[in-house]
């Protein structure tokens, strides 16, 4: 049986939901890149903020995340048409 795939950047996200309040503190509507628990930026924009992150990591090794409170930068609801 192949290995289960590992989820990349989990450990990133969970460090962004453990301190979001601290974060929002000090950079609310800004962007910022996670790796690991080092944190950098804040960027005004994503392109900003992944075209200054990949000088500094490898694309895929770091995770790009907007500053706000609560989960609106972070979920995306969908709707559909179909019928049950």
């Amino acid at each position: 049986m192949p290995p289960i795939m590992e989820r990349p950047l989990e450990a990133e996200f969970k460090y962004y939901l453990a301190n979001q309040s601290e974060f929002v503190k000090q950079f609310d509507g800004r962007f910022i890149t996670l790796r690991g628990t080092e944190v950098f930026g804040p960027f005004g924009s994503e392109i900003e903020a992944i075209s200054e992150a990949q000088k500094k990591w490898e694309l895929g090794t770091f995770l790009v995340q907007k500053v706000e409170p609560g989960d609106s930068a972070y979920t995306q609801t969908y709707h559909s048409r179909v019928a049950f």
